[in-house]
């Protein structure tokens, strides 16, 4: 479905990818996972076209999607849910979700979305008229990724959905991020909570300095002693 070939990307003189590779097949959860800064951010952002490419090849379902803006990766069937949510904040639950659908035409689907979403997010239907800035933090990410399934992606982009949220959120998120993977939607899921990441995750890359350290099932990545001494151990 989704395929990285060698990919590089500056920011100025600094480079923050070093020829990445990687492969999701549909269906899949895959987790992109190290410390911070290592450039898990950085690589969601060249696939959903936020950081332009120096070299390499990204293809989606085959496509070359490089030069493509990032309206257009959209429209393929890709959405990213950022790193700290990204929510409109002053706008209310419902306008968001409205935003998310903004590729969409069809009144008739997007209304039996508006349905799925608030059935997957049983509280974002009772804050439907609530302004998104007065949510709890798990509360906005539930939006952040409600707002991403509005345009009926293929593959969804998680940057970091953990993030400041209390232990007994991240497991509803996690949860729900199984959810939706079985509802047909391929994941790729960027996490510091090596723990929880591999748990879910069908496979995994390990991402140091740039580069791609280990890759494989995450099960038996989870229990590498490498993996250990670096993300797992303080």
């Amino acid at each position: 479905m989704l395929e990285l070939s060698n990919i590089n990307v500056y920011y100025g003189g600094v480079h923050a990818l070093k020829n990445i590779s990687l492969k999701i097949k549909e269906g899949e959860i895959v987790t992109l996972i190290g410390a911070n800064g290592a450039g898990k951010s950085t690589t969601l952002k060249a696939i959903s076209g936020m950081e332009k490419l120096r070299s390499g090849e990204i293809k989606f379902n085959g496509e070359d999607i490089n030069s493509l803006n990032v309206p257009s990766i959209v429209k393929l069937g890709i959405s990213h849910v950022p790193e700290g949510r990204r929510i409109f904040s002053k706008m209310s639950v419902m306008e968001n979700l409205e935003m998310g659908a903004y590729i969409r035409d069809h009144k008739e689907d997007i209304k039996k979305d508006f349905e799925n979403i608030f059935s997957l997010f049983p509280r974002l239907f009772e804050r439907k008229s609530q302004m998104a800035g007065t949510l709890s933090g798990g509360e906005q990410q539930m939006l952040a990724i409600g707002r991403a399934l509005m345009s009926r992606p293929k593959l969804i982009l998680l940057d970091e959905p953990s993030m400041g949220l209390a232990p007994i959120i991240v497991k509803e998120i996690f949860s729900i991020i199984k959810d939706i993977n079985k509802s047909g939607t391929t994941v790729l899921l960027v996490e510091q909570n090596a723990n929880m990441a591999l748990n879910v995750a069908d496979r995994a890359y390990i991402i140091r300095n740039g580069e791609i350290e280990m890759e494989g099932n995450s099960k038996k990545i989870l229990v590498d002693e490498r993996l250990k001494k670096a993300y797992l151990e303080g």
